[in-house]
């Protein structure tokens, strides 16, 4: 559909807009459309829509909290630039179809229009100053109005479209904002900012423990290496405590709450997905965004794109998709990680909330309704929900099946149990649901952090907001090489290392911050984890030499310690993968338990491979603390078969020869 047949001269057409009988009114308000509407309805009536089609767009508008034009537009009838020439048409003025970026003075205040691209200052080296405006449908009647009356402002304006002004504002910007979104975590808050990797009193603790322990080590090295095995058991078994609890405790079923939000207006709902080489699931992202139950009027999604990544954001761009999400272009500059990237279009997003999702993600479609429930009964604290993450191509590798186990634990097992007591939630890296507010007053993304949201729910906690979950999942796919699993895990761990080396900078503060109950649960589930994991071949070792040496010694001559020892670590070991197990299997649907086959066997495996992954963050922590490593993604496909089992030619390693790509 076309905005309408647009007759007459440009002076003529304005004078209807400011003079024309409320006949465009009349008819809107007899097809029950509120007074609200009147003057816009009026306004469209002019611009060549039909009385039919407004009616539909003022219903839509009334339920969602909206404006005819912006139903109108999200709907996808009319293309934008055509709207907007025919507006300047209507009005008179002349229509610039693109900005010249070079025409527009940067300036912070210039970010506001990124939010609310209504006018723009325009300078030209050989011409007066313009005034590049996106006026609304509801407001043409006083602008002719101001033109009959003030004659000579015409000459001083152009109409562009909303979306123009948004990319001139982005692209003159765009060295001012990089540099702001990259320091300014350090530069106002540099106690929660890990761009110092390491203090010069926790490399000063580390050097004394790694030099005193080696010196120790030479000069007595039996009584050193008997208290380091005590000490890792039992650090290893305090972090496996916290999961047994998990484990064991009952999980409570919450009702959505679908009745809040049937009637009413929705606020607009940001969401962020930050995209680096992923032209080839562009489509499915595009696809599962569409199937969002929420009105695209209602909606304001950014696809975050590097600015070098010409793939991806010609391959989005080829979608041609709905006026509700726009490419984000991110500048060089800074750490080129993911939360640069969303901290950079966090200063464009217009929700009252946002969501954040990776490229790969099949978000449920009412997901984003019921965070908006839950928000609205939530206490003002709670300023983040989390959605759990579900592996759909568990059957695929053993690494896939493992992952999926994994992530059922955390996020149905362990993330509810920490949200009912209040306690801190290391989040993960989609599906997150936050009150926009809160998240700006806290900072947003650590550009320097490579696990963000580990870090983002921590330095939350700190601040005094809390984190809770919801139901509605989020389907993702599981690395099924070793080589990708290990790139990432490996990321993984070295945002969690500098999450903890963050947090225990002032381990005093710390604590007063967050509460001692919370701080301890802190040490267990981001400390036990990383102990736990580069612990794991010291306590294989441990175990196994002890059991060979009680084989050799006769039971008597057994000191009663280190009978005490074995039975830890043997506790530890079997224990960790049993509740490692226990839990995953315990958050899983039915279907997701035919699916496990014989592949938990591979467990040991899974933690040797986890281990490994630490110790190489560890190092690279040092080498290139900033580095992210890319994990590449592949469409799903189209159709999966519901029940085939695992394929018996899978291994530990790799993808099996008949499974999809993931």
């Amino acid at each position: 559909m076309q905005a309408g047949e647009y007759r007459g001269e440009p002076n003529g057409a304005t004078r209807r807009v400011a003079t024309a009988r409320p006949d465009g009114g009349k008819a809107a308000a007899d097809a029950g459309v509120s007074h609200a509407f009147q003057t816009e309805a009026r306004a469209l009536c002019q611009l060549g829509f039909s009385k039919p089609f407004i009616k539909s767009m003022a219903r839509r508008a009334h339920a969602n909290g909206s404006t005819i034009e912006q139903e109108l537009l999200a709907d996808g009838s009319v293309d934008e630039q055509t709207y907007y020439a025919a507006i300047a048409r209507l009005l008179g003025l002349p229509f610039l179809e693109e900005i010249p970026p070079d025409q527009v003075m940067d300036r912070p205040a210039l970010d506001a229009l990124l939010q609310r691209p209504t006018l723009l200052r325009l300078h030209s080296p050989d011409k007066a100053p313009l005034t590049a405006i996106a006026p609304e449908a509801r407001h043409l009647a006083d602008l002719a109005e101001r033109f009959v009356h003030h004659p000579t402002l015409r000459a001083a304006l152009t109409v562009a479209s909303a979306s123009s002004i948004r990319r001139a504002v982005w692209h003159a910007g765009a060295a001012r904002r990089v540099a702001t979104v990259s320091n300014a975590l350090f530069e106002e808050n540099p106690q929660h900012s890990a761009r110092i990797v390491m203090t010069g009193r926790q490399g000063f603790v580390a050097g004394a423990f790694l030099t005193g322990g080696v010196a120790a080590l030479l000069l007595a090295s039996g009584p050193v290496a008997l208290a380091l095995h005590v000490l890792l058991s039992s650090l290893y078994f305090a972090a496996m405590v916290l999961r047994l609890g998990a484990l064991f405790h009952p999980r409570g079923r919450d009702i959505l709450p679908e009745a809040l939000i049937a009637d009413g207006p929705l606020p607009i709902y940001s969401i962020l997905v930050a995209l680096y080489r992923e032209a080839p699931v562009a489509g499915q992202l595009i696809a599962a965004l569409e199937r969002l139950d929420w009105p695209p009027s209602r909606l304001d999604i950014k696809l975050v794109c590097e600015a070098d990544d010409h793939e991806t954001i010609e391959a989005i761009r080829k979608l041609r998709p709905g006026s509700h999400m726009e490419i984000v272009v991110v500048p060089p500059g800074g750490p080129r990680t993911k939360p640069k990237a969303l901290l950079y279009a966090l200063a464009g997003t217009r929700g009252d909330y946002l969501a954040i999702y990776d490229a790969e993600d099949r978000p449920h479609p009412g997901q984003l309704k019921e965070a908006y429930a839950r928000f609205r009964t939530a206490a003002p604290e709670v300023t983040c929900l989390q959605a759990p993450l579900i592996i759909t191509n568990m059957r695929e590798s053993c690494i896939s099946t493992v992952f999926a186990l994994e992530y059922a634990a955390l996020f149905r097992g362990l993330l509810p149990l920490l949200a009912r007591y209040r306690m801190p939630l290391p989040l993960g890296g989609t599906s997150n649901h936050f009150r926009t507010a809160a998240l700006r007053a806290a900072g947003g993304w650590d550009p320097y952090n490579v696990t963000e949201d580990a870090d983002l729910g921590m330095r939350l906690y700190r601040l005094g907001y809390r984190s809770e979950t919801i139901r509605r999942h989020t389907f993702e796919d599981a690395p099924i090489r070793a080589r990708v699993w290990l790139g990432q895990r490996t990321r993984w761990f070295k945002g969690w290392l500098q999450t903890w080396l963050v947090v225990m900078r002032d381990p005093g503060r710390a604590r007063r911050e967050m509460g001692t109950g919370a701080f301890v649960v802190f040490q267990l589930l981001i400390g036990g984890m990383l102990v736990s994991s580069l612990g794991h071949p010291a306590i294989l070792i441990f175990f196994t030499t002890s059991a060979i040496a009680m084989l050799q010694s006769p039971a008597e001559h057994i000191h009663p310690l280190k009978n005490l020892l074995f039975g830890i670590d043997a506790m530890n070991i079997f224990g960790s993968y049993s509740i490692f197990l226990g839990l995953g299997v315990s958050a899983m649907i039915e279907y997701e338990r035919r699916l496990l086959g014989w592949r938990w066997l591979a467990i040991p495996f899974y933690w040797m491979m986890v281990s490994y992954a630490a110790w190489r963050a560890a190092f690279e922590l040092r080498e290139r603390p900033f580095f992210w490593n890319k994990t590449p993604h592949e469409p799903r496909p189209v159709t999966m078969p519901a029940a085939t089992p695992p394929p018996a030619a899978a291994d530990c390693t790799g993808a099996s020869p008949e499974s999809g790509q993931a």
